[in-house]
């Protein structure tokens, strides 16, 4: 093959091209710190590169985001519950106080003041939220545990009734003493017609009578009255005896006294019901002949008084809201229709890769109605023992006005007995209310204990789970600095070798283009 200079000319062209080319690799690799500036310069480190930045947009995604944002819910939960834990054990405190019998109406009612704003201050808690979701409210996370004084002044404005269907199982009936002093009412009358009153009522003392009373306390006060509750069983058909009678509320009662004393003396043998307290009350011959171990029931009861503070039904039953805007019809909603109650309302986060964690817990976990229903017997009680202690001093200061002959004085001083006797029952019964408070509240912050622990092992799993991610994404980071990143070092010496290597082809394409043909004509 002839080699002519053209050809020779050419081929050095071409070669110093190539040299340019790789000279100019080498730059952009320094420039860029990056093996390759398009797919096409190493399709194999390529195709890595765009799966580790995936792997560590996805790590970092996880572990600086989501991680971090489940971190700071389950911090927030545990803040709450801690402050939780502190009410109920300072309650609990409180309730071992009261039980001591020589406190009286005044001192009782001071620990009632205190007892009152701490169980406010437990359902407060409840609200808490994080980042403008409350923590506690399940998938309702724009829903508050209690109503607001906003709440309360828009149901003012627009009424809002809820009709509730509330659960109970036989376990949930409970029981509590009712002392009647009715009978110190008793006065002198003239019954000879000689003019001088004669002592009619010699059996104060007969009197006074101590009964155990059973009832169903429905989870709010103040529920509608003329509205009459419905008893119902699992299948909403009505719920029967053991006889296979329907179970019903036999009379509605204005006050808790009326409703206690005719249950107490008889007159009332089947359910007495009290909107004012919330309660269906009834005797143990009745309950003994109606409820059975095992059974399940609901009652479905109306209730349009609200007020702040109050626990949004909504988190807890299956429930109709019916609100009345302008003239038009009422606007009604369904919650928790067909028993969804019983679902989870559990809220996961993404933390890895197929990984979910729980962050979130339920208020019915933790915030039980009966904290703030127990508020209402205590005050019963109290209530009872600052009457009995009235009745007592007014009896005593009226005796000092008769001699101790009279019959007067004798009347009073049967009467004196009579209600020392009423202030005896009446203080073992708040002794029992409160002894037994004080295993109700051990019941609350075991509730609340375990609540803390499942919070508590989220947490720590999370922690495990923060590390793993935070390793993996250094792990990902350095293989796709491997896989992309330049040796300096390195590439510095090709890169000086490079252009060695096309200084010297250029000054040997320079002397060699300088002879041709014609130097030797």
């Amino acid at each position: 093959m002839r080699m002519t200079n053209k050809i020779m000319r050419n081929n050095s062209l071409y070669n110093l091209n190539q040299n340019k080319i790789l000279e100019d690799k080498l730059t952009n690799q320094m420039t860029n710190q990056s093996k390759i500036a398009r797919p096409s310069d190493d399709p194999v480190v390529a195709i890595r590169a765009l799966r580790l930045r995936s792997n560590v947009t996805y790590v970092t995604q996880y572990y600086e985001k989501n991680a971090e944002d489940a971190e700071h819910w389950l911090s927030v939960t545990a803040d709450a519950i801690k402050t939780i834990d502190e009410i109920l054990t300072d309650l609990y405190e409180k309730a071992g106080y009261a039980a001591n019998k020589d406190l009286t109406a005044d001192e009782l009612d001071i620990l009632l003041t205190q007892m009152k704003s701490l169980t406010q201050e437990f359902y407060a808690s409840g609200n808490v939220d994080y980042a403008g979701r409350y923590v506690f409210s399940g998938y309702r996370t724009d829903t508050a545990i209690t109503f607001s004084a906003e709440d309360e002044t828009e149901m003012r404005e627009h009424p809002t009734s809820y009709n509730i269907k509330e659960n109970f199982g036989f376990s949930d009936i409970d029981s509590f003493n009712y002392t009647d002093y009715s009978a110190l009412s008793g006065t002198l009358t003239d019954v000879d017609g000689d003019g001088i009153d004669d002592v009619t009522n010699q059996s104060y003392e007969q009197g006074i009578t101590n009964t155990k009373l059973y009832r169903v306390r429905l989870s709010y006060n103040d529920v509608d009255a003329g509205k009459t509750p419905v008893f119902t069983d699992a299948d909403g058909k009505p719920y029967v005896d053991a006889n296979g009678n329907p179970v019903v509320v036999t009379k509605e009662y204005g006050t808790a006294e009326e409703a206690y004393r005719a249950i107490a003396n008889g007159d009332e043998k089947g359910i007495a019901y009290i909107p004012s307290t919330g309660e269906l009350v009834f005797s143990k011959e009745y309950y003994d002949a109606t409820f059975k171990e095992g059974d399940a029931f609901s009652v479905t009861y109306d209730k349009s008084t609200w007020k702040e503070g109050d626990i949004n039904p909504v988190h807890y039953f299956e429930c109709t809201e019916t609100k009345k805007i302008g003239d038009g019809d009422p606007k009604q909603t369904v919650y928790n229709k067909d028993g969804v109650m019983t679902l989870p309302q559990d809220i996961y986060y993404d933390v890895g890769f197929n990984q979910k964690i729980q962050v979130n817990t339920v208020a019915t976990e933790i915030f039980h109605h009966a904290v703030q229903r127990d508020m209402d017997d205590f005050q019963r009680c109290a209530d009872q023992l600052h009457g009995i202690e009235t009745q007592l001093s007014d009896i005593e200061k009226k005796m000092q006005e008769y001699p101790e002959d009279s019959a007067e004085y004798k009347d009073l001083a049967k009467k004196k007995e009579a209600a020392e006797k009423a202030q005896t029952y009446i203080r073992e019964n708040i002794h029992n209310q409160f002894e037994s408070q004080i295993t109700k509240y051990q019941d609350y912050m075991e509730d609340n204990n375990v609540a803390s622990t499942n919070n508590s092992t989220r947490g720590s799993r999370l922690d495990l789970i923060s590390n793993r991610l935070m390793n993996q994404q250094a792990t990902f980071k350095d293989l796709q600095t491997d896989n992309e990143s330049i040796d300096v070092s390195q590439v510095a010496v090709e890169l000086t070798s490079s252009e060695m290597i096309y200084e010297a082809a250029l000054m040997a394409t320079g002397k060699i283009m300088q002879t041709n043909l014609m130097n030797y004509i």
